[in-house]
């Protein structure tokens, strides 16, 4: 039979045999991928609506970037950050320039970039706001998604993440997303920042209500408190602009970057900020080996420089536009809510109809593939290599499987 010919059921077996459980993947094994497609063990193609959670913006093995890593490769790979390499220099005076900041400190996950954001916000407050020794706190959202690391799961509200991992670091207020009234007045004497991401991505692509980043921007400097903007996912091209700060023209203190800067190739993350905040930082106070090495950096300037063309953000712009016309097309056909921002979209699907998980594993079925999220919601963020008739490809089997 043809299906005893299949390489994808063993190889999906292999796999939940000799790996922890920590993730719950569909059952697609992919082998090569180029562009928004992916191709699978048995030839079968899949249409990438989801883009690594937003870290292939550019596709797969976009040949630009896919050129800049095989030349870093036959020349230097790894120094440490014990000497400069000639990748270096490069790489944070043009994401500096990018994100408009004087400074640019490279690590390599999105996690690493948050906790590094946490540790400079932290020693900004002791040593140029005044506060209290050992009582520095940070205001953060319910919903919100900042990786993984125990300190970072101590603020989460989601309880997957949270449950069975304590104790819990301390320093943290959490209060409700969007709303001003609760994160003012949270602010005290011993805050240091705002954490917050611009548009929260594991949630469910949740847009903020118009004018809540222009106040919390507001709020941040009345009360001397950094505002830091997790960047990692909503950032680099992905809203149709550079950074989803932009839509409502905010400018945080502190930028954290991610995913994308690594081109689909290399982890590569960074925090972005003036010399004021980022400066309080001295030899021997932070740092990983790995950060900033020379293959990273090689891939990630090219990445800088595919974004300062604008080009990406435009495409994001105009083919979001196409995505939202056709999702919204489909409200009360199986749809109760659509967000939209860029090339980025949270669709909600009527409980009584499916669960999340069960309308991406019939959208596999159908050759497209994409992530649930927290019940019946599920996010769509193709890379912005796709085209219009592959936006409306994929719309048309959504459509199908709403219609059953």
């Amino acid at each position: 039979m043809i299906e005893d010919m299949l390489r994808t059921p063993s190889a999906v077996r292999d796999a939940e045999r000799y790996t922890a459980h920590n993730y719950h993947p569909l059952p697609v094994v992919i082998s090569s991928a180029e562009g928004a497609w992916l191709t699978d063990v048995d030839g079968r193609r899949y249409l990438d609506c989801l883009a690594g959670y937003s870290a292939l913006n550019f596709g797969h093995r976009h040949p630009t970037l896919i050129r800049a890593a095989h030349e870093q490769l036959d020349r230097l790979t790894l120094t440490s950050r014990a000497f400069i390499h000639d990748q270096f220099a490069d790489f944070c005076r043009e994401l500096a320039a990018l994100c408009g900041k004087d400074l640019v400190l490279p690590m390599n996950t999105g996690a690493e970039a948050v906790e590094t954001g946490i540790k400079v916000a932290r020693k900004w407050g002791y040593q140029v706001k005044g506060v209290t020794p050992g009582q520095a706190n940070i205001i953060v959202a319910d919903g919100n998604f900042h990786g993984r690391t125990t300190t970072i799961v101590s603020f989460s509200t989601d309880d997957d993440a949270r449950a069975d991992f304590g104790p819990y670091t301390p320093g943290f207020t959490v209060v409700p997303y969007g709303d001003l009234t609760a994160l003012e007045a949270a602010i005290d004497e011993n805050t240091v920042a705002v954490l917050l991401e611009p548009i929260q991505g594991e949630q469910g692509v949740v847009l903020p209500p118009d004018g809540y980043l222009p106040g919390v921007r507001r709020v941040c400097t009345d009360r001397n408190v950094l505002f830091v903007a997790d960047e990692i996912q909503s950032g680099l091209g992905r809203t149709g602009r550079t950074f989803a700060c932009e839509h409502e023209g905010v400018v945080p203190d502190l930028y954290l970057l991610g995913k994308a800067l690594g081109g689909g190739i290399v982890p590569v993350s960074a925090v972005a900020g003036n010399a004021d905040v980022l400066g309080v930082l001295k030899p021997g106070q932070h740092g990983s080996t790995f950060g900033g090495n020379p293959l990273a950096c090689a891939v990630a300037t090219e990445v800088v420089r595919l974004l300062a063309t604008g080009d990406f953000q435009r495409r994001s712009t105009e083919l979001g536009e196409r995505l939202r016309a056709g999702l919204e097309g489909l409200l009360g056909k199986g749809l109760v809510a659509v967000r939209v921002r860029g090339l980025w979209a949270g669709v909600d699907i009527d409980p009584t109809l499916m669960t999340g998980r069960q309308a991406c594993e019939r959208l596999m079925e159908r050759g497209v593939l994409a992530k649930d999220t927290h019940g019946s919601t599920i996010r769509l963020a193709p890379p912005l290599v796709i085209t219009a008739d592959e936006i409306d490809h994929a719309v048309a089997q959504l459509a199908a499987v709403l219609a059953g």
